[in-house]
């Protein structure tokens, strides 16, 4: 059975990557806790608690055929106030780190985690042959990202190194970010605890909200593909577009408690995203990638699934 080492593995998507896949490889988990949770493992999964910018809590992972690197930071909040150097140093020290270790221990490949901000207002559906410019510093790591990945194959070109520029993710074992977690899982905390969801504006920017087991899916296609990729970049997302009214009026028929989301001027006054959806063609066409979790399912799941008791963080008006 292959290995793979997951990278911020107690995370969100690292957890569900590990879950989902551990009877089909042997997964390790590798996590600092910032933003992860031991609790999101299942009881089977081996971790190991380290950092990805560390050669050797890497090593304590042993021999492994591939990585995905998914540690570091996951959103533009991150590089508020006290977060904008470590924001900086730790997330692309730890990609160049986790490259070169993987290259040393033999990997196959290196998947790891880019972003849809890269694209802005990009017009849509967001393609990855658009010219794109980041517009808040966690974009510019992930843009850094994808050229150290190029550069770095061109070097050493047996290794390959996969992005994915994640529309956005949501599902279970968000809990441990808080108020960095997805906006339906925000928003879902707030009706479960009878707080009101803050909505920016009149509520009518889209965004491309993807279940996280479709995300897990694309990797695993990724992974399991016999053929050199070298350093391609896959948009990986449903390819529609829904409004922020539109879920929360889903979870306010799902709690069906009274509470109603308010709408509060919008105080982003720059770079804003109004609307985001992604072209999937590439990646269904190179991976065989299909999105296979309805919205509809996908919130009815997160709210039959909540855990009261692991919800941390504020409200949802901290983040959009």
């Amino acid at each position: 059975m292959e290995r793979v080492l997951v990278t911020g593995g107690a995370g969100f998507i690292g957890s569900n990557f590990c879950n989902l896949n551990k009877e089909k490889f042997s997964v390790v988990a590798l996590d600092n806790l910032f933003l992860g949770d031991p609790a999101n493992l299942d009881e089977d999964v081996e971790f190991i608690e380290g950092s990805a910018n560390n050669k050797e809590d890497l090593d304590k992972t042993g021999d492994v055929n591939y990585v995905v690197h998914l540690a570091g930071t996951s959103s533009a909040p991150m590089f508020m106030d006290d977060g904008f150097v470590d924001g900086y140093v730790n997330s692309i020290q730890s990609f160049a780190t986790v490259l070169d270790w993987a290259r040393k221990k033999g990997a196959k490949k290196v998947l790891y985690a880019s972003t849809s901000s890269l694209y802005g207002n990009n017009p849509l559906p967001l393609l990855e042959t658009q010219s794109v410019t980041p517009i808040n510093h966690y974009a510019v790591t992930k843009r850094a990202y994808e050229h150290m990945a190029r550069c770095y194959n061109k070097v050493y070109p047996n290794m390959d190194i996969i992005g994915f520029r994640f529309m956005s993710v949501y599902g279970p074992n968000e809990e441990a970010k808080g108020k960095f977690a997805n906006l339906i899982s925000q928003f879902c905390w707030d009706y479960a605890r009878e707080r009101v969801p803050v909505i920016y504006g009149d509520g009518e920017q889209t965004r491309d909200f993807t279940n996280v087991r479709d995300v897990v899916q694309g990797l695993t296609k990724a992974i399991e593909l016999d053929k050199q990729l070298g350093a391609e970049v896959f948009n990986i997302g449903t390819g529609r577009a829904t409004s922020v009214n539109e879920i929360a009026e889903a979870l306010e028929k799902a709690f069906d408690n009274g509470i109603k989301a308010k709408h509060i001027e919008n105080p982003v006054k720059e770079d804003y995203v109004e609307g985001q959806y992604a072209d999937i063609s590439k990646i269904k066409e190179v991976l065989g990638y299909e999105p296979t979790v309805k919205l509809e399912d996908g919130i009815k799941e997160q709210v039959e699934n909540l855990r009261m008791e692991r919800i941390r963080g504020t409200s949802s008006d901290e983040l959009r």
